[in-house]
Formats: structure tokens, sequence, C-alpha cells
């Protein structure tokens, strides 16, 4: 009878679709040395591209939709507008943004699977901490000094 609470999630009814607990196979193997070089680069370069992404969430994302909101004031006068403009543009560019970093995040665990390291976690959460500790660290000595 399967009314384990570990089979179904704590719960005592049936587990949705998809929800199982992920179980990974063994070790990776070993490629051969060039194609394991070409990963490993290749994993480094989605990481770099998820590090200038998550920069842009503090600077240039939220600067480039005050710039469209203040064009908007100016040619409609309205500022009611470009400030509803400003703050859903915003809003929906920062949300795709955090969709773009999940799917770079999952890319980068299998390409470093495929390098063969045994990558079971993604960098999502240590590179947005490094991109929020230098931006709050950045605006402090802007605020600070000019």
């Amino acid at each position: 009878m399967r009314t384990d609470p570990t089979d179904n999630g704590g719960l005592f009814i049936g587990r949705r679709p998809g929800t199982a607990p992920l179980r990974y196979r063994g070790a990776p193997q070993r490629s051969a040395g060039a194609r394991r070089a070409f990963d490993r680069l290749l994993a480094a370069a989605v990481l770099a591209v998820m590090v200038l992404v998550s920069i842009a969430f503090w600077g240039p994302i939220p600067a480039a939709w005050l710039w469209l909101g203040a064009q908007v004031e100016h040619h409609t006068g309205s500022g009611g507008l470009a400030i509803a403009l400003s703050s859903v543009g915003m809003l929906l560019t920062l949300l795709a943004g955090l969709v773009l970093l999940k799917q770079l995040d999952h890319f980068w665990m299998l390409v470093r699977r495929a390098s063969g390291c045994d990558q079971r976690t993604g960098a999502i959460g240590p590179v947005f901490t490094a991109a929020t500790v230098v931006a709050v660290a950045l605006f402090a000595i802007w605020f600070l000094v000019f």
C-alpha cells in the first residue's frame, strides 16, 4: 500500500507528474581531452554571460527604462504614463532576465556534466549574490563620493 509519506512528497495523495525526486545517473564519463577542454571553455562562456545578465539587473536595465519613461513624458507630457510604462517595462524585463538566467544556469549544469564534472547544483545563486554585492558596493561609493 502506497501511504508512506516519502513515496508521495509528504502528502497522502498522488504525486503530480514531473514532481518526483531528481535522480542522477552515475558520475559522468570523462570525455576526450579536446572535447573536455571545449566543454569547459563553453561552460566558462555561459557563466560569463550569466554574470553580465546579473550585472545588467543593477544598472543598464533600470536606466534604459527610466530613460524611455523620460522620453515618453517629454513627448506626451503625461508623467503618469511615463511612470506606468517605466514600471511595467522594467518589471517585465527583469522577470524575462530571471527566466533567461534560469535557462542559462540549467545549460551551464549540462555543459559542466558533459565536461566530466559531477555538477548537480547551479551557479545562479552565487552569481546573483556576487553581482548584488558588487552593485551595492559601487552604488555606495558613488553615493558617498559623488
